[in-house]
């Protein structure tokens, strides 16, 4: 069985006092993306919506990673606040050999820093079709994936908890 590191961030900025989260929006035709036919899929595909994430360059450290992934797929700058935690999955890659891959992906906790969410170059449309800020009290319920709704439900949580840290 093949083995993927990727990383990725949970960006979240207080704006008017309600806490936002950036998200992507996949392209109809991705690689994440279930073809018509998958099992639980229905006719009419509902955008697919998820959290900025990639895989890990050789030599790179994974929060490095994460904050590169989220400055290309959201146009976005941010700065580290914690480490939330590693999901582990195996899934079977449709789009190439069928090959089964066990994959971790450690999710960040990042604040906003600059940059304006959806501002990213021609070629990153390929990965994504849109990026941009949704409420987080709401993110458990838009993102399509369980492991970054419980991504979602963690960075709630530390805010709710560490509101000294991050401020807003």
């Amino acid at each position: 069985m093949v083995r993927e590191i990727s990383a990725g961030g949970v960006v979240i900025r207080n704006k008017e006092d309600i806490w936002w989260m950036a998200a992507i929006e996949l392209p109809a035709e991705s690689p994440e993306t279930p073809s018509p036919g998958k099992r639980g899929l229905r006719s009419k595909r509902r955008p697919v919506l998820c959290l900025p994430k990639g895989l890990v360059d050789p030599g790179e450290k994974a929060l490095e990673t994460a904050l590169r992934e989220v400055r290309e797929e959201t146009g976005i700058t941010a700065v580290p606040v914690t480490k939330l935690a590693d999901i582990k999955y195996v899934y079977v890659r449709s789009w190439s050999d069928g090959e089964r891959v066990f994959k971790i992906v450690s999710f960040y906790l990042l604040r906003y820093e600059s940059g304006s969410i959806d501002e990213i170059s021609d070629e990153m449309r390929i990965e994504v079709a849109r990026a941009k800020w949704v409420k987080l009290d709401e993110a458990t319920t838009l993102l399509a994936y369980r492991g970054e709704k419980q991504m979602a439900r963690k960075a709630l949580q530390y805010i709710e908890t560490h509101a000294d840290v991050i401020g807003g």
